[in-house]
Order: C-alpha cells, then structure tokens, then sequence
C-alpha cells in the first residue's frame, strides 16, 4: 500500500479553552483531488493554518510524505512541499502580474543580496531563468499576455489565477486552495473547474481544497471531509458524503 502524501493524525487546536479543531484526521493519497467542506465557522480554515504553519497544533501531527512536520514555521512548510491561495485574494497589487510570480520563485533561485546590489553576473543570470519560468507559468494560464499588468488592474477571475499561478511557483506537492469560487460568477466557477482538473493533471498536483459551491466540490472532488463544530462529521467518496442526511442537516442549518 502506497504512502499517504498527506497524512494528518488526531489534529487538535485549542483558542483560549475552545476546541477550535478537536481530532481531525485525514489521509490524502498523490494526485487526488479532495475537498474540505462545512458550514461557516467549522473550522476548516483553521485546518488549513494548521497545515501551513501559521497556527501550531495543541495536538497530533502533520506528516507529508512520510515526514513529520508539525510545528514548523510558514516558509519551512512551504519549502517542504505545500502552498496555497487564499479565501480573500493576496496579492502584490502594486506589483505586475510577472513580478508577482517571480516573487513565488526566489527560494529556488538564492542569490545573496550582495550579488544584487552589484548587479553581478549571477544575479542578471538568475533574473533571467525566473523571468522564464514566470513566463511560463503564465502561459498555463493564458496571463503571458498581461504580465506588465499591475495585478489590481486584472479582472477578479484573473487575479484568482494569477494567485494560483505564484502558488504553483514554489514548486509544491500539496496545492491548498481556499475557497477558490468565492465570488465568482457561474461562467467563472466553471472555468475554474476547469483550470483545477488542468492544474492537477498537467504538474501531477494533489489539491486540497475548501468550498461552499457544491458545484464545484461535487464537480471535481474524488473525496471529501466535512466538518462541523471542528469535528469530523463525515468522510468518504464525494457521492457519498453529500447524500448523506447529517450533511444535509448540517448544511441547512448554517
């Protein structure tokens, strides 16, 4: 049987004696895409600043691909493998389109500031290979054109893109995505799918995603967890779980 990539194990996080999160586990296998789903207030967000280190877990662990890394720090979590994108979008909109993914690749192309300052051989060299893999990262999804954009003059289906885009720059396993339909019209949310599928097949991604769109969720995810009240209500194959009365319950009661 094959290593989970994602394997998460009795995840608990308590916010001033509030069980915020209180045994969550959940197993990911390489290349699913899987969805995290709940009424507002679950906790699922939560989950996710567990797995990227802005919050430290009470308890249990978080092991990708075999390699326990609970407790690290944000940018030790996202060299080890995962990246993600945001409900509310983050980007660098003063900065163009191609600067904001650049900024996603500087933990592969290291230089020391002093290179740069004297503008040395290594550092026009190194500009060079991210302007053209930021290019080609743009292209996947079709912004190559707009990369002297100012990111807040993109339209707002763009901008989710462009986030993903600069996600995808860090060279990730694991691709979090939160509420990535949030906002967005029906035309938009289809090519949203659309753009996922493609994302996951094309870098051979795993994606872990959160979303109110049932749409979607039911549209793209092989499995999924839901969550009520930081617990587990229900996990299993899509079809499953949202035919199951408590999710619906739970769901209309939101």
């Amino acid at each position: 049987m094959n290593m989970p990539l994602l394997e998460v194990k009795n995840l608990s996080i308590s916010f001033g004696g509030l069980r915020a999160v209180d045994d969550f586990n959940l197993s990911i296998e390489k290349g699913q895409l899987y969805g995290l789903i709940g009424p507002n207030g679950a906790g699922k967000t939560t989950v996710f600043n567990l797995l990227t280190g802005v919050y430290k877990p009470t308890d249990g662990a978080i092991l990708l691909n075999g390699r326990n890394i609970t407790g690290h720090k944000t940018i030790e979590i996202n060299r080890d493998g995962i990246a993600r994108t945001f409900q509310n979008i983050r980007l660098f909109k003063d900065l163009s389109v191609l600067d904001n993914v650049k900024l996603g690749l500087h933990h592969r192309y290291p230089y020391r500031t002093i290179t740069a300052v004297l503008r040395l051989p290594k550092y026009f060299k190194q500009e060079t290979a991210m302007d053209e893999r930021a290019m080609e990262l743009l292209k996947v999804f079709d912004l190559d054109g707009e990369a002297a954009t100012l990111a807040s003059n993109l339209p707002y289906g763009k901008q989710r893109k462009l986030e993903i885009a600069r996600a995808l720059a860090t060279d990730p396993v694991l691709l979090l995505l939160d509420e990535p339909a949030a906002g967005m019209n029906p035309n938009e949310t289809q090519e949203l799918m659309d753009t996922i599928r493609f994302v996951r097949d094309k870098f051979d991604m795993t994606i872990l995603l959160i979303e109110h769109d049932m749409k979607l969720v039911g549209g793209i995810c092989e499995e999924l967890t839901v969550l009520n009240f930081g617990q587990v209500l229900k996990q299993g194959a899509t079809k499953e779980v949202l035919s199951d009365p408590e999710v619906i319950k739970a769901y209309i009661g939101e």
